[in-house]
């Protein structure tokens, strides 16, 4: 590996630890997977074109299923991270080997947990101290939108205008989406940019730019913390679990959440279908024309 591409992975990798919360363990393993990788890449990973890529499915045919999907895995998540970074322009991990492998459910919260949070989040935002309105306004837009985390701290000042139900953002892969903003966020962030926030560019500021992803992982901890909610149960990607989860639950459409979410594919999305699935076979024995026809 490079010294430029061992630079990139330490970032990757502090990255992993502050928003993901990953383990010691987990990053090592991403560091000797992405090391391994690299290895047989020709000793450069960042700069991997789709070609180098393609011919990975060969070099690792004699691996479990397992072990090509895990690096495999970390290849994608490093070449993502690149992406949001602005590091790299293109995607080639496209070409990546995908075997077929049962899909680990994501952590979720349920909606009790999630009403603790806003309790504790309520409460101290009560007094009208800054930190505290912004860290409401914080938890309304992850839990009622769906924010991914960059997309949330680089929000502009005058992204949440009062006279427009949705934002539009700019995703993964450079590609716009629509995305709904409720009565309650757009409270919240009234309050706050009326009373909290100072002049500027941005909706969250910090310093000279705005909110980085590590602080908003930590502030998401502590409301977790005063919640007396485990802080390792949750992440601001939990949030946006439960934000999937629980508008599937409430009966939103896939292909309406697929869009929501920002996936490329639907069958990103279709991990979901799994949290409420003796509801859906309620609905369908509700729904469905031959549920009332009588034998």
């Amino acid at each position: 590996m490079t010294p430029d591409d061992r630079a990139l992975v330490d970032r990757f990798l502090d990255m992993l630890a502050a928003e993901a919360g990953a383990s010691p363990h987990t990053l090592s393993a991403y560091r000797a997977d992405l090391a391994r990788a690299a290895e047989d890449l020709g000793g450069e990973v960042a700069g991997a074109t789709t070609a180098g890529l393609s011919r990975l499915g060969e070099k690792w045919a004699h691996l479990a299923r397992a072990t090509v999907a895990r690096r495999s895995a970390a290849l994608r998540r490093f070449y993502g991270f690149l992406i949001d970074e602005g590091l790299r322009a293109d995607d080639p991990s496209a070409a990546l080997p995908r075997p077929t492998l049962e899909r680990p459910l994501p952590r979720i919260l349920d909606e009790a947990d999630v009403a603790r949070l806003f309790e504790a989040a309520e409460d101290k935002a009560a007094s009208g101290e800054p930190r505290a309105l912004r860290n409401l306004a914080l938890l309304e837009l992850l839990y009622g939108s769906g924010l991914r985390a960059t997309e949330l701290v680089s929000l502009p000042r005058a992204a949440v205008r009062a006279d427009q139900p949705f934002l539009i953002l700019r995703g993964k892969g450079n590609k716009d989406r629509m995305v709904p903003v409720s009565t309650r966020a757009h409270a919240a962030v009234a309050r706050y940019r009326d009373e909290a926030v100072p002049p500027g560019l941005w909706l969250f500021p910090s310093g000279k730019a705005h909110l980085s992803r590590v602080r908003l992982f930590q502030i998401v901890r502590a409301i977790a913390a005063d919640a007396g909610i485990a802080p390792d149960r949750i992440s601001p990607h939990v949030l946006r679990h439960a934000f999937a989860t629980h508008l599937l639950s409430g009966g939103a459409d896939l292909r309406v959440l697929q869009t929501l979410l920002g996936h490329a594919d639907i069958a990103t999305t279709q991990i979901y279908t799994h949290v409420d699935s003796a509801r859906l076979v309620e609905l369908v024995n509700a729904r469905h024309p031959l549920a009332t026809r009588i034998r």
